[in-house]
C-alpha cells in the first residue's frame, strides 16, 4: 500500500506489484504489512475485509468503537475512517481490493455495504471453519498466481461475502434491497465519499452522472433507504467530526474540507445535525 494525504487524514491506496492483476491483496496481518494494524485514523480508497482470529483492544470505524472479540469479520468501505486502538497480539486475515475487482459480481457491492452497516459478524463452529477455509483458499490462490486466478478469486470472494452475511443475520441470509446493486447508487456513494470533491450537491452529482435529480433520488432511496440529500449531509457531518477530533485544523479549514464555502453556514449546519457547535464538539471529544 502507499499513502497520500487527503483532508488532514492519511488516505491509503492499494498498490500491487504485478500490473497484470486487478488490484487485490490477501494474507495475514504480518504478510500485508504494519499498516494493516495502523493505530492512527486513516481512510482507504479500496475495500478491506478483516477476519480477526486473535487479539484484544478496540477497532474504531467512523468514530464507533467495536471491542475486538475474535473471531470477528469487519468490512471497511472506501472513505470510512478507521484505526486499531490498544490492539494487542492482533492476528488474522486481511483482504484488500478495489471496485474493479467486483465487476463479475456487481451485487457484491450491496453485500459489502450490508456487512459494513450491519451487526458484527462473529461465526462459531462450522461457520468459523468455513470462513477460515475460504480465506486460506483465497490466499493460496492469490499467492500461486496461476492462469485464471482472477476469476477464481472473484468467485471465492463472492462466496465469502454471501456466507458472512448469512452469519450476520442468524444463518438465514438477509434481504438485500432490489436496487442495492444498481451501479448508479454505487457511483453516487463513491462520489460523495471522495474527500477531494469540491461540489457534493445532489444537482451537481446528478448532472455529472447524466441523470435527473428525480431519478437519482428514486434509485438511491430504494438502494439505501435514505435520500441522496440525507446521505450527503451524513457524509459531510461525519467528515467534519473526524477532522475536528483527529486533526488540529481550524474550523474554517474543516469547513472547507467538508465541502462548505461559508464557515458560518457550516457552523449552523453542524449545530443542526449534531446539536453542538464545532468548537463544543471538539472540546467535549478531547
Amino acid at each position: 500500500m502507499r499513502l497520500r494525504p487527503a483532508s488532514g487524514l492519511e488516505l491509503h491506496d492499494l498498490d500491487v506489484p504485478d500490473p497484470g492483476l486487478l488490484p487485490f491483496a490477501a494474507g495475514s496481518f504480518d504478510a500485508v504489512g504494519p499498516l494493516s494494524r495502523a493505530d492512527f485514523p486513516h481512510r482507504h480508497s479500496f475495500y478491506e475485509l478483516v477476519y480477526v482470529t486473535a487479539g484484544g483492544g478496540t477497532h474504531v470505524i467512523d468514530l464507533v468503537e467495536h471491542r475486538i472479540q475474535p473471531p470477528t469479520l469487519y468490512a471497511v468501505l472506501p472513505g470510512q475512517v478507521h484505526r486499531w486502538s490498544g490492539a494487542g497480539r492482533l492476528d488474522g486475515w486481511v483482504l484488500l481490493f478495489n471496485e474493479d475487482f467486483l465487476h463479475r459480481h456487481p451485487e457484491d457491492l450491496a453485500l459489502l455495504r450490508a456487512l459494513a452497516g450491519g451487526p458484527a459478524v462473529r461465526p462459531e463452529g462450522r461457520e468459523h471453519r468455513e470462513i477460515l477455509g475460504l480465506l486460506r483458499e483465497l490466499t493460496a490462490e492469490h499467492e500461486a498466481g496461476l492462469d485464471g486466478a482472477v476469476g477464481v478469486l472473484q468467485a471465492l470472494l463472492h462466496v465469502l461475502l454471501v456466507r458472512a452475511l448469512r452469519v450476520a443475520h442468524g444463518g438465514g441470509g438477509a434481504a438485500v434491497p432490489r436496487a442495492a446493486g444498481h451501479p448508479l447508487a454505487a457511483r453516487f456513494t463513491r462520489m460523495i465519499t471522495d474527500a477531494d470533491r469540491a461540489d457534493r450537491s445532489v444537482l451537481a452529482i446528478a448532472r455529472e452522472l447524466g441523470v435527473s435529480t428525480g431519478y437519482l433520488h428514486e434509485v438511491v432511496k430504494e438502494a439505501t433507504g435514505r435520500t441522496p440529500a440525507r446521505l450527503v449531509r451524513e457524509q459531510q457531518t461525519l467528515e467534519a467530526k473526524h477532522l475536528l477530533t483527529t486533526t488540529d485544523m481550524t474550523v474554517r479549514q474543516v469547513s472547507a474540507a467538508a465541502g462548505f464555502s461559508d464557515p458560518a453556514y457550516f457552523c449552523r449546519f453542524f449545530r443542526r445535525e449534531v446539536g453542538r457547535t464545532p468548537g463544543e464538539f471538539r472540546e467535549q471529544a478531547s
